[in-house]
Formats: C-alpha cells, structure tokens, sequence
C-alpha cells in the first residue's frame, strides 16, 4: 500500500506542477485553489508512504514520477520538444525509479 501511495503522491505531483501554469502567478481563483489541493495532498500522501518506505527512495520516486509526468504533458499540453535527448533522459529516470522499486524492501 506504502507504493500506492507514493505513485498518486507522485500524480498529484503532476497535476500541482501544471496546475501552477494555470494559476498565472496565483491570480486565477480556481486554478489556484485545485493546485494548492494537489501540493496538500500530493504532501500528505508523501509523508504517509514515508512511514513505511525508506526517506531517499520515497523522495527519489515523488521527485521522479513527478518529473516524469510533468515534462510529458508539457509536450502534449504546450507543444515542449520532445527530442531523443529528452526521451531518453526521461528513460533514464523512469530506469531510476523502478531500479527503487526492485532495490526497496516492502
């Protein structure tokens, strides 16, 4: 369950990360209310994995998936390169993160 709770932490990452471009510097009520909620929770569920999980890979796959997830949107939602460099750095980090997940027990 601990992992459940890191890969939606993670999500939640995700969603804040974008969110904040919707916000336009905070000044968009909405947007900014659904981003604040997804860094709450995003926080929270961090903090509940990390009762189980080991402090540097909780942290390593948050950060991890977060990126991950962030720079795809940011190419299907913003039209951001997707060149091979950063395809495959951003298997690099996927390779980190399941490296975590074989290498953690629980």
């Amino acid at each position: 369950m601990p992992w459940v709770l890191l890969m939606i932490a993670g999500l939640l990452e995700v969603g804040w990360a974008i969110g904040l471009k919707y916000t336009e510097g905070f000044t968009k009520f909405w947007p900014s209310v659904l981003t604040l909620a997804a860094m709450t929770g995003s926080v929270l569920l961090l903090g509940i994995a990390m009762k189980s999980l080991p402090v540097g890979t909780s942290y390593a796959v948050w950060v991890g998936v977060g990126a991950i997830g962030t720079a795809i949107l940011g190419i299907v939602l913003f039209g951001e390169s997707a060149n091979a460099g950063r395809l495959i750095s951003l298997g690099l980090i996927l390779a980190g993160i399941i490296g975590l997940k074989l290498a953690t027990p629980t």
